[in-house]
């Protein structure tokens, strides 16, 4: 079993920053891509940014200059460091990734519980 941990949400005025971890522990054989999806209410998720696990990154257009994406493999962590928020990043930010189960076969994915980002002065 593997559980995603996820911390650093709140409320920030416009243009602060706020940084995200997501932690993944359990019987971990191997983890494939790390992300964050984030849902605004009335709009459907949507992926904010990804990395992998060599380092290779991908953003949303309207979050790049502004977030960035970071890993530590040793830890089974995500980060992402949000700078220059604006009110339109307000939205329930969750982790993804995809993860090796011991005792499984291949690769799953799993999400984490959510944590809600409020900016607004």
């Amino acid at each position: 079993q593997v559980q995603l941990a996820e911390s650093g949400g709140g409320l920030v005025q416009p243009g602060g920053s706020l940084r995200l971890s997501c932690a993944a522990s359990g019987s971990i054989v191997s983890i494939n891509v790390m992300g964050w999806y984030r849902q605004a209410p009335g709009k459907e998720r949507e992926l904010v940014a990804a990395i992998t696990g060599g380092g290779n990154t991908n953003y949303a257009d309207s979050v790049k200059g502004r977030f960035t994406i970071s890993r530590d493999n040793a830890k089974n962590t995500v980060y992402l460091q949000m700078n220059s928020l604006k009110p339109e990043d307000t939205a329930v930010y969750y982790c993804n990734t995809r993860v090796w189960v011991r005792g499984t076969v291949g690769f799953r994915e799993l999400w984490g519980q959510g944590t809600l980002i409020t900016v607004s002065s």
